[in-house]
C-alpha cells in the first residue's frame, strides 16, 4: 500500500513512517519544519526512513498550501493518508489560540478535502484526549459528550473530528479518528515532560511539578500508538473514533519516580501553581479499540522510560 504520512518527520510521524517502511508499504512523507522545535531534530528522526527503498519522498510544505498539497496526491496517488500534521500541545495554544485554529482546523480541512477528490480509499486523523476536557472521574469513553474542551489545542482538535465526520458524510471518505493519550518515547518532543525533565535532571537543576504532584496521565509508549495506529488503518472504514491509550493513569509523582531510577540520579522537584489549560486526570478506556482493532498496549510506563532514556544517552551523550 501506498501512504503519504503528514506531519511524517515528527516523534510520532517518524515511528510511523519506520513501521510501515517496515512492514513492505510505500511511504511519502509531508512535514513543514515548523520553528517549534529545531529542524536538525526532525531531520534526524527520518534519517533512516529516507535511505530505505520504499521511500517516496519528503515533501516540506504547509498543509494549509490546498494547491501544493494537491499537487503532492496527484503526483504520488497514495492509498491512504494518515494525517499527523498539526501545531501540538496545549499550553503553547494559549498564547496563539488563533495560529492553533489556523493550523489544525484549515489543514485538517485542506487534506480532508485533497485526500476525496484524489481518490484516497482511507483516512487516519491524528486527534487527542485533549477533546475530553475535564472529567470528574471514570475512564473516557468515545460516545462521551467532548464539547468542553479546556484549551484551543482541545478545540482544535474536536473541530478536526467534526470534519473527518463531515467529510465522509458527504463523500463516503472513510475516516478514522484516534484520540492519542500523553505519547512518550524515543524522539519525544524537547517541550514535554519526561523529556524535558530528564534534562533538566541531567543539568543538575529542578523540574517544575504543576500542583501537588497528584495529577493523572495515561502515559502511552509510542510503539503501542504505532501499533494501533496501524491496526485503525488497515481496518479503516466508515466513520470511527478510538482511544489509544495503556488505559492505566499514572500520578505525576510517580512518573518522576520512574525516570529518577532510569537515570540513576536524585530529581529535586519543585513546586508550582496548576496551571491553566491542565486537566486533572487523563485516562482511556480502550475497550473499543481492542474489540475493534485487536489492540493491545505493551509498554509499561517503567520500560517504556528507559527506552526513553536509553535512546537519549544515544542521540546526547554526556
Amino acid at each position: 500500500m501506498r501512504v503519504l504520512v503528514t506531519g511524517g518527520a515528527g516523534a510520532i510521524g517518524s515511528h510511523l513512517v519506520d513501521a510501515l517502511l517496515a512492514r513492505g508499504d510505500e511511504v511519502a512523507v509531508i512535514d513543514s519544519f515548523h520553528d517549534f522545535y529545531p529542524r536538525a531534530v526532525k531531520e534526524r528522526n527520518l534519517a533512516g526512513a529516507r535511505a530505505r527503498p520504499g521511500f517516496r519522498g519528503l515533501h516540506e510544505l504547509d498543509v494549509r498550501d490546498g494547491e501544493r498539497v494537491a499537487a503532492v496526491l496527484d503526483e504520488l496517488r497514495p492509498a491512504a493518508v494518515v494525517h499527523l500534521a498539526a501545531r501540538a500541545g496545549v499550553r503553547p495554544s494559549l498564547d496563539d489560540p488563533v495560529g492553533y485554529v489556523d493550523w489544525n482546523v484549515t489543514g485538517t480541512a485542506v487534506v480532508l478535502d485533497a485526500a476525496a477528490r484524489h481518490g484516497v480509499e482511507r483516512l487516519v486523523f491524528a486527534s487527542s484526549s485533549s477533546v475530553y476536557g475535564e472529567r470528574p472521574r471514570g475512564p473516557f469513553v468515545e460516545d462521551a459528550a467532548a464539547d468542553r474542551p479546556l484549551s484551543p489545542y482541545g478545540a482544535s482538535k474536536r473541530a478536526g473530528e467534526l470534519l473527518c465526520h463531515a467529510a465522509w458524510h458527504t463523500t463516503d471518505l472513510p475516516v478514522t479518528c484516534l484520540r492519542f493519550f500523553t505519547v512518550y518515547g524515543p524522539r519525544q518532543r524537547p517541550d514535554l515532560a519526561i523529556h524535558k525533565f530528564a534534562r533538566l535532571a541531567l543539568a543538575g537543576r529542578p523540574v517544575p511539578v504543576y500542583g501537588d504532584g497528584s495529577a493523572e496521565r495515561d502515559f502511552t509508549h509510542v510503539d503501542d500508538i504505532v501499533d494501533g495506529t496501524l491496526r485503525a488503518l488497515d481496518r479503516c472504514s466508515g466513520y470511527e473514533v478510538y482511544n489509544l491509550g495503556r488505559g492505566e493513569p499514572v500520578t505525576l509523582a510517580a512518573t518522576i519516580d520512574a525516570l529518577e531510577d532510569a537515570l540513576g540520579v536524585r530529581i529535586e522537584r519543585e513546586p508550582q501553581p496548576a496551571k491553566l489549560g491542565d486537566v486533572p486526570r487523563t485516562w482511556a478506556s480502550i475497550d473499543r479499540a481492542r474489540a475493534a482493532l485487536g489492540y493491545e498496549p505493551a509498554v509499561k510506563l517503567g520500560d517504556g522510560i528507559a527506552s526513553f532514556v536509553r535512546w537519549l544517552r544515544e542521540v546526547e551523550p554526556a
